[in-house]
């Protein structure tokens, strides 16, 4: 039986059958909040897809150190997870990634972490970041990659919520001017359809007492103002962190200076899900989910269809959304 929900602005949220396989399709696999001691059955499901990306969205590991050893041992033992390590040694799929609290060192934590450099490179060891990455040279793992060529183009842009944030409390910087910096040139005269913008931490809401962009106000409309600025279209947010599953949408006009809605994607957790007591996200449109999960984009060229879902450990479609391409630019 198949059941849909419809809302305004032709976003559809409904659970059916998967877009099939197929030439035309372009697809992003990503999750987080994975513990390499727990069960990673999800493998199977994350490369039956073959995704053209898989994109780990932070707390990739649980460290929770300065003891760069211990930290290097906690990734050793996520490469080696048969499952992910089959993954890789295919090479049919990209690997990229960020990170958040717990692998970047310490829970909360920004830049008062005094081991924040020597946890940078381990964990781009860990993604197999090439020896003359710019990332390896940088303070702050920020990074982006660019799929495809015009107008069938996805950018993957990944950000360092971190590495340069200040103390909680402070309204100061998430990602500090570096990073705003490149960020605008990443942004500026882009010719992507889509841009998938990777942080760890929620962008979109704002009810909820844990991290999320909104404890720093200033930052957060920098972000959405910045997007409309550059007037670049299709920009997507992927998120994890929160240990359950949902999918939030900001529409223009309520707080938004973008002239598109703006999705919020949030995948988690890959191993250890939870179930809070009714956490509050006005703009949820679909979820939560509290179940083991990894999330999915897929762009359906030749429709110009995008579907943002999460899909369980054997690979079932648990929630999804669907909207256009067209949908996704300034109207």
């Amino acid at each position: 039986m198949r059941m849909r929900l419809l809302i305004p602005l032709a976003v559809l949220v409904f659970l059916s059958a998967p877009v099939l396989a197929g030439d035309g399709v372009w697809r992003l696999a990503f999750g987080s909040c994975s513990r390499a001691d727990r069960p990673q059955p999800f493998w199977d499901a994350v490369r039956a897809l073959r995704p053209e990306v898989w994109c780990w969205a932070g707390d990739n590991i649980y460290a929770d150190t300065t003891d760069m050893e211990r930290m290097r041992a906690l990734y050793a033992e996520q490469k080696a997870v048969p499952g992910y390590a089959a993954l890789v040694s295919e090479a049919t799929t990209v690997v990229v990634g960020t990170w958040d609290d717990h692998d970047f060192g310490k829970n909360d934590a920004g830049r008062e972490y005094p081991m924040r450099r020597e946890s940078q490179g381990a964990l781009l060891d860990f993604l197999g970041e090439p020896a003359d990455s710019p990332r390896r040279a940088q303070e702050g793992v920020y990074g982006a990659r660019t799929f495809g060529e015009a107008p069938r183009q996805v950018k993957v842009i990944l950000l360092d919520t971190r590495y340069h944030r200040d103390p909680i409390g402070s309204n100061g910087t998430i990602l500090g001017e570096p990073q705003w910096a490149w960020l605008e040139r990443e942004l500026t005269g882009s010719k992507a359809a889509l841009h998938l913008v990777v942080s760890s931490i929620q962008v979109l809401a704002e009810e909820h007492r844990f991290e999320k962009w909104s404890n720093f106000p200033a930052e957060r409309q920098r972000l959405l103002e910045r997007i409309a600025s550059t007037g670049v279209r299709g920009v997507v947010f992927l998120s994890g962190d929160r240990h359950h599953s949902e999918i939030a949408r900001l529409d223009p006009g309520e707080g938004n200076p973008v002239r598109y809605p703006l999705f919020d994607v949030t995948s988690s957790s890959l191993t250890h899900p939870r179930k809070p007591a009714g956490e509050p996200n006005r703009f949820r449109v679909a979820g939560p989910l509290h179940e083991r999960n990894f999330g999915l984009v897929e762009v359906e060229w030749a429709t110009g269809k995008v579907r943002f879902a999460m899909r369980g450990v054997d690979g079932g479609e648990l929630l999804a959304v669907e909207t256009t391409l067209s949908d996704l630019g300034p109207r």
